[in-house]
């Protein structure tokens, strides 16, 4: 079913929304999409960031966690987030200098506060399922907009894991028919779709490798009392030293033996994880700069087990491309080249793509493809038994 007006390949504005597990911020993409599906076009027109305060960070991740978490919490911060998005939405129109009325449609991932790929066996209430917040309808009546959003239970309705989205889009925007190419994306979690040169979509191998920022940023949190987020430029990582030993007790974690398709988020490697994390680190009296360089390590190691166990032996890789926040962790890059010495190693950003702003850009383009009717899933990546049509619609 097409939406009435979307008959038409015309060119339309979208603006993507993207709330990543890394709980930084709100980002923007209004873009300009020409046609639809795999023959899309995309111009961004402009990016913007809106990051969260720290006190709506800290109440994110509290409602991520079982301790913590309660019904009434997620019920009200779901319309909060969603007056929120609209706010930033239309702040990056306005900075695109445009009006509300040339945007034709909102495209937002929502926040992601649980995500269950696989039931609990023996447990038949436990089906697989995910839940986002910042509602839809808030954003479409504070914008005055449109807005398509809770893309992730359709794939799992038809038994996919509702994640990882990203191939889709990394597909239609980096496919060679030459190059293989590997896309990295390192938000709060890794994800990675790997792209034969010339292949179709249901050759793409795509699967979250595990933490990205995720624990490097809990621990710099913690380590800092509070005063950063995030370790800029990898720079403290880069004044210590992993300890080897508790990388490999790390690395012992059961979902790097999971076989793909495979997704994960905070149930896994969030809040709880970096405190055992903390306390394994202090038992063995390293330093902050060590526990650090540790955390930072896990993620580039994870990434590349992932890559030697189950992409390069089946798919010839060109060229790594690295978006997201982790492409501006040098010290990462540096370690993760080290790994993979035999690979090339880029950002986005080195082919003309903002590092940022990818996922963003690839939620409009779902948006736009659910308005057309077009199935916007990539089983290969998420395990689902056919590709169907993933949103939901809200009117202004």
């Amino acid at each position: 079913m097409i939406v009435s007006g979307w008959e038409k390949d015309l060119p339309v504005i979208v603006v993507g929304l993207m709330s990543g597990t890394s709980l930084d911020g709100i980002d923007a993409a209004v873009v300009r999409i020409t046609g639809s599906g795999l023959q899309s076009q995309v111009e961004l027109i402009h990016y913007a960031s809106t990051p969260y305060d720290a006190s709506t960070r800290e109440k994110l991740k509290a409602l991520c966690s079982v301790e913590h978490s309660s019904s009434a919490s997620i019920c009200s911060m779901n319309a909060y987030l969603g007056s929120l998005f609209g706010e930033a939405v239309l702040q990056a129109v306005s900075e695109a200098m445009l009006q509300i009325d040339d945007v034709h449609l909102i495209s937002s991932h929502g926040q992601t506060v649980w995500h269950i790929p696989v039931g609990e066996s023996g447990d038949h209430y436990s089906v697989p399922s995910t839940l986002q917040i910042g509602d839809i309808s808030v954003i479409a009546k504070h914008t005055g907009t449109m807005v398509v959003g809770d893309f992730r239970p359709a794939d799992m309705a038809v038994g996919g894991q509702g994640a990882p989205l990203v191939p889709y889009g990394d597909f239609i925007l980096f496919r060679d028919e030459r190059k293989g190419r590997l896309l990295q994306n390192i938000g709060g979690i890794g994800n990675c779709s790997a792209i034969p040169g010339g292949a179709g979509p249901t050759e793409v191998l795509a699967f979250d490798t595990g933490p990205g920022n995720m624990v490097m940023d809990e621990v710099v949190y913690v380590l800092s009392g509070g005063r950063l987020s995030y370790d800029e430029e990898g720079r403290w990582a880069a004044q210590g030293r992993a300890d080897d030993g508790l990388l490999a007790e790390m690395m012992s974690h059961p979902y790097f033996h999971m076989t793909p398709p495979k997704s994960t988020g905070r149930e896994l490697f969030g809040k709880g994880y970096a405190s055992w994390f903390l306390d394994k680190a202090k038992e063995r009296n390293l330093s902050d700069e060590d526990i650090i360089a540790t955390a930072t390590a896990f993620t580039a190691h994870s990434i590349a087990d992932s890559y030697q166990k189950y992409v390069f032996p089946v798919c010839k890789i060109h060229e790594v491309i690295v978006s997201g926040g982790g492409a501006h962790n040098a010290e990462l890059l540096r370690m993760l080249s080290e790994l993979i010495p035999e690979q090339k190693v880029l950002t986005s950003a080195q082919l003309g793509f903002h590092d940022d702003a990818k996922e963003a850009v690839i939620f409009a383009l779902l948006g736009n493809d659910f308005m057309h009717g077009i199935p916007n899933n990539l089983p290969a990546a998420t395990g689902a038994g056919r590709p169907t049509v993933m949103g939901k619609l809200a009117l202004p």
